[in-house]
C-alpha cells in the first residue's frame, strides 16, 4: 500500500497534554497519517481518520515551516512554566517519507536549542538512529521509546506488514543504548510473543512498558473491537492473546528477567 503526501501548513504544532497523556504539557505530531498503516492503531477511529475520506495508512501530511513555528510555540511555553512533549500521539515521527523531508529532524533541532524540560519519542521506526547526534545533546531530558509489540516476525506481518521488522528494531535499541541515550522497549499494544521475548529485551533496555487494547486504546478496547482486531487473533488461532489477561501473561515472563521497578504499565510506562 502506498501513501499520498500532501504538504500542510499548520497553525500550531504544540498541543494541550489530555486524557492518556496528561502526565505532558504537550503533546506534538511532525505528521498527520501515518504510512505504516498497522491494523490496531486506535486513531483508525479518531475523527483525523474518519474524516478524512481516505483509508488510514494511504496518506500522509507534511507539515511545512514546522520548525520555526516550534521555535516560537516552544518558547512561549517555556516562559509560562515546565514543559514535557510527547511525541508522537497519533502518528510515528519517524515516517519512512522522513529520510527525505526531516520534518522531525529540525523539530529535534529546535528542542536541542530551547530544550523542554523532557521530551519522549515514541516510535517504531530504526530511522530514529539517525538522530543520536541530537539526541545525545538533550541528555538525561529525553527517553526514546521503541515499540515492539512482539519478538515473533510472523505475528509482526500478520498485524502490521507496513511496519519496520522487529530485528531492525531491537538493534535500534541496542545502538540508542550503547550510545548512551534513555530508552524503554514498549510492548504495546500486546501481541502474541514467545517464553524468550524478555531474555531478547534484557541486555538491550532496563525499562519496559507493557500496553495493551484494553487499557491503550483510549476507549476501554471499543475502537479495537471496531477495527475488526478481535478477527485478527481469530484467523491464527490466538483468541486467548485479545483477552483483557492477556498483558498478565507477557508481564509474569518479563518478572523473571527483570525487577519491579523496571516495569511499568500503560499509562504510567509513558509519563515523564
Amino acid at each position: 500500500m502506498n501513501s499520498t503526501f500532501f504538504y500542510k501548513q499548520p497553525k500550531t504544532l504544540l498541543n494541550k497534554g489530555s486524557g492518556f497523556l496528561t502526565d505532558y504539557t504537550h503533546s506534538l505530531n511532525p505528521y498527520t497519517g501515518c504510512s505504516f498503516a498497522c491494523s490496531y492503531c486506535y486513531v483508525r477511529q479518531m475523527p483525523v481518520s474518519l474524516f478524512r475520506g481516505h483509508e488510514w495508512g494511504t496518506w500522509v501530511d507534511i507539515k511545512t515551516g514546522a520548525a520555526a513555528l516550534l521555535a516560537k510555540e516552544l518558547q512561549r511555553a517555556k516562559a509560562k512554566g515546565p514543559v514535557s512533549i510527547f511525541m508522537s500521539s497519533s502518528t510515528d515521527p519517524y515516517q519512512p517519507v522522513e529520510y527525505r523531508e526531516q520534518v522531525t529532524r529540525s523539530l529535534l533541532e529546535v528542542m536541542v536549542e530551547h530544550p523542554p524540560d523532557f521530551l519522549l519519542v515514541q516510535t517504531r521506526s530504526p530511522l530514529v538512529t539517525r538522530d543520536l547526534d541530537l539526541l545525545l545533546r538533550l541528555g538525561e531530558r529525553v527517553r526514546v521509546s521503541m515499540t515492539v509489540e512482539t519478538d515473533l516476525e510472523e505475528i509482526r506481518k500478520h498485524f502490521s506488514p507496513q511496519a519496520p521488522p522487529i530485528a531492525a528494531r531491537l538493534r535500534a535499541l541496542r545502538e540508542l543504548a550503547a550510545a548512551g541515550v534513555p530508552t524503554q522497549a514498549t510492548i504495546a499494544p500486546v501481541l502474541p510473543s514467545s517464553e524468550a521475548f524478555p531474555d531478547l529485551l534484557r541486555p538491550l533496555v532496563g525499562r519496559v512498558c507493557i500496553d495493551d487494547f484494553y487499557m491503550g486504546d483510549g476507549s476501554g478496547g471499543k475502537r479495537t473491537k471496531k477495527n475488526g482486531v478481535p478477527s485478527l487473533f481469530a484467523e491464527l488461532g490466538l483468541e486467548a492473546w485479545a483477552e483483557p489477561d492477556a498483558y498478565r501473561l507477557v508481564y509474569d515472563r518479563l518478572r523473571r528477567v527483570f525487577a519491579e521497578d523496571e516495569l511499568y504499565v500503560s499509562q504510567q510506562g509513558f509519563a515523564p
